[in-house]
């Protein structure tokens, strides 16, 4: 326990008193669509062209949910259920252990595995040791994930990652995030644009105690969400915590 307890900590709310709209009261248990490249567009845009064998390509086609409520790792329901728009058929595991820089790790992680690119799978904590992987059955995969959740975080994470110097060239994979205690991550998972070059984006994230990966909501901006504009003059609102430009990171 001693061992998860740095981390356990890092994902505190940040956002507690941002009041979402009422709409966002919505009791609908299933979503329809079937992927992330699914997911419905505002009026007018039209989804960014990525390679299909890239992160961002992949995090594409990650599957969603019928069931858009998000459990925690113990089978019981998250107390905050107007966060998410839809929930991502990714395993969470039994322990309380895939929080918010951990979401965003599997993720990377598990692009790199079914890419069978293993020698890249790699993670550091905060100390700069790393925890490689290099072996290929789903079984070592899921241990490996395991010890790197307890190890490793938003700090150790922060660390690992690139500073993104231009927030305008923000793309699915990049990851907003606030490493220590508190600290928060969030994943770019899609993008689109418009004719007059206005981008948007999508966020996903999980959060303490260990819950399913999520697609967020816009919390102020109702008539867009899920989707979030990118603007780098502003700061970024989401159902559970606020990040900076400066924040953003790329691997």
């Amino acid at each position: 326990m001693t061992i998860i307890l740095p981390y356990f900590i890092s994902c505190q709310s940040y956002t507690d008193n941002i009041a979402l709209p009422a709409s966002f009261g919505d009791t609908t248990v299933y979503y329809t669509a079937q992927t992330v490249e699914k997911i419905q567009l505002p009026p007018g845009f039209r989804r960014m062209d990525f390679a299909s064998g890239s992160f961002a390509g992949w995090l594409r086609t990650i599957g969603i949910r019928k069931d858009k409520r998000v459990f925690l790792y113990n089978g019981e329901l998250k107390r905050n259920q107007s966060a998410q728009f839809t929930v991502l058929d990714i395993p969470i595991g039994k322990k309380d252990l895939q929080q918010c820089a951990d979401a965003v790790m599997r993720l990377r992680a598990q692009y790199l595995y079914d890419h069978k690119r293993f020698d890249e799978i790699s993670f550091a904590d905060n100390n700069g040791r790393k925890y490689n992987y290099s072996r290929s059955s789903e079984r070592s995969f899921e241990n490996y994930l395991e010890k790197v959740f307890s190890y490793c975080g938003t700090k150790s994470l922060e660390k690992q990652l690139k500073k993104l110097d231009d927030f305008s060239a923000l793309k699915p994979g990049d990851v907003l995030i606030k490493g220590g205690s508190p600290g928060h991550a969030v994943i770019v998972m899609d993008m689109a644009l418009n004719a007059a070059g206005t981008r948007i984006y999508l966020l996903a994230q999980s959060y303490m105690p260990a819950q399913d990966i999520h697609i967020l909501r816009n919390p102020i901006a109702s008539d867009l969400s899920p989707w979030y504009e990118l603007n780098g003059k502003t700061l970024i609102y989401t159902p559970e915590w606020v990040f900076e430009p400066d924040q953003a990171r790329k691997w």
